[in-house]
Formats: structure tokens, C-alpha cells, sequence
């Protein structure tokens, strides 16, 4: 179980293709496609987190999917929304600019 000074962040939160009842915790112009946890990993640190890195975990939604696979923790430095804004900010810069694509299952 996670320390209760930290956020528990899960890949599933900046997914495109998940809706907010599937787990999506971004908007829809903030979240990326196809997002893993060595992408939400980089954005965490260039967002200035220091993050702790879990790979065995599986999200409790999607425990089924292998490629759920995995979560950060980071210090409760303020609310979340405001940390899942920075971490999707520099998930924004570095993978929409640069010509990530991935499949876009959700509208």
C-alpha cells in the first residue's frame, strides 16, 4: 500500500482512448495516446517530480491487462488535479509535437 504522503499515478489516468468513467483523470486536450509508464515516468521528472516506480502493479480496473502494467508514487506537493496537470503538460510537449500516434479509440 502506498504512503499516505503520496499520489498514487497510474498511465491510465493520461489515456486519449479511455473516457473519464474508464479511468481517464486528464482532459481529453491534455491526455496523450496510448500513454506506458516509461512515457509517464520521463514527464514526471521533467515536470520537476521525483517519482517512485512500481512496474508490478496492476491498475484495479484493467488488473486483466498486462499492458496496465505499472505506476508511479509522487509527494503530495499540492492537490493531484494540479500534478496530473504537470506530469500531462510535459507528456503534451514531448509526445504531440514530436509525432507520437497512436490508435484513438475514444472521442
Amino acid at each position: 500500500m502506498p504512503e499516505k504522503d503520496k499520489f498514487v499515478i497510474w498511465p491510465i489516468y493520461f489515456d486519449a482512448a479511455r473516457s473519464r468513467v474508464e479511468g481517464r483523470m486528464v482532459s481529453l486536450k491534455d491526455a496523450v495516446n496510448e500513454p506506458d509508464l516509461d512515457m509517464i515516468i520521463s514527464a514526471s521528472i521533467r515536470s520537476g517530480l521525483k517519482p517512485e516506480i512500481e512496474r508490478e502493479k496492476l491498475h484495479p480496473k484493467c488488473w486483466h491487462q498486462a499492458e496496465s502494467a505499472g505506476r508511479i508514487l509522487v509527494a503530495k506537493n499540492g492537490p493531484k488535479s494540479a500534478i496530473l496537470k504537470r506530469i500531462a503538460g510535459s507528456l503534451k510537449v514531448k509526445y504531440k509535437k514530436h509525432g507520437y500516434q497512436g490508435k484513438k479509440k475514444y472521442q
